[in-house]
């Protein structure tokens, strides 16, 4: 049993993560603002012995110093992660990602923890030149405040192993799916499609070429990582070797809810600024590990759009 801190761990992929830790034996220390975190997420955790949560922000760099103490190992999960309104809140990503990431790696040190998983993005690439993209592609001038202060905690991250003996495993998502989803394509488009099933806003021009991952092999493949890869900064792409247009997306989601709506476009090949209308990253690292994924796109977003219909007490916390 090891003592993990996950921070996030109210969030979709954070409190997937807290459970499959516990469901393994390991001790759980639990950090969130429930800012978008969801405390029913929770549930199943909070009757587990095995695990304490904290209501604390990470810009409180005190309280993180008591939260972190006896941890081993830090997940860091919480993030900023609605890409799309970057420009209209600038200093967001910069607090919530770039500042936040400081504040847990100061609350490491202080702490004596080591080690620290890293929830990055495949934004970091920018509008990349490589398709697919490896992990040693060159960084691009960087197309979202997202995508840049992600980057800026990759680094972070990177010099502390190097000035503090540090040891990083740096994920780079493609975009994930599946139960307690709470923001992205598929939840705005059921959320349309439950006001008005007769038509649908598509962002851009339903193009865009996007790859997907469900949030259970994401976490299989941070689990098999970090097994089975031991350098001091340890960074791998994460998807499925395919991807889909939106409009696929929106194809696969109608099916499912036996609807038929008028689809009306923004127009442009972009949905938003900063909005890269093509993710498809090199994967071949972490398959080398022996892990592949064993959902397909179209599996994930089928599964996604049921946890919407069984749960859509969500639609409402997101307003």
């Amino acid at each position: 049993m090891k003592h993990i801190i996950v921070t996030g761990c109210a969030g979709f992929i954070g409190s997937s993560l807290v459970d499959r830790l516990l469901s393994i034996g390991h001790r759980v220390t639990g950090v969130d603002n429930l800012s978008t975190g969801q405390y029913r997420f929770l549930g199943n955790a909070l009757t587990n012995p095995n695990f304490k949560f904290f209501h604390l922000d990470l810009l409180d760099l005190a309280g993180l110093k008591s939260a972190f103490k006896l941890g081993e190992v830090v997940f860091h999960f919480a993030a900023n992660a609605d890409v799309r309104f970057g420009t209209d809140y600038p200093g967001r990503d910069l607090e919530q990602n770039t500042i936040a990431t400081y504040n847990v790696l100061e609350a490491m040190r202080v702490n004596n923890i080591k080690k620290i998983v890293f929830s990055s993005t495949g934004s970091v690439y920018g509008e990349a030149k490589v398709i697919p993209t490896p992990e040693n592609a060159g960084f691009p001038i960087q197309t979202s405040l997202y995508g840049a202060s992600k980057a800026a905690g990759e680094g972070l991250i990177a010099a502390y192993c190097e000035g503090f003996g540090f040891q990083s495993w740096i994920f780079r998502f493609v975009s994930i799916l599946g139960e307690r989803y709470t923001h992205g394509h598929v939840f705005d488009f059921y959320r349309q499609l439950k006001l008005d099933s007769n038509k649908l806003t598509v962002l851009g021009n339903g193009r865009q070429r996007k790859s997907y991952l469900y949030v259970q092999d994401c976490i299989d493949a941070i689990l098999i990582a970090m097994e089975k890869s031991e350098d001091k900064v340890n960074i791998f792409n994460l998807g499925v070797d395919a991807y889909c247009e939106v409009v696929d997306s929106v194809r696969w989601i109608c099916e499912n809810l036996c609807v038929q709506p008028k689809l009306e476009y923004t127009g442009g090949e972009r949905g938003w600024v900063g909005d890269n209308p093509f993710i498809y990253l090199d994967t071949q690292r972490i398959r080398s590990l022996g892990w592949r994924p064993q959902h397909t796109i179209q599996e994930g977003i089928i599964k996604t759009v049921q946890f919407l219909k069984a749960n859509e007490w969500v639609l409402e916390s997101r307003d």
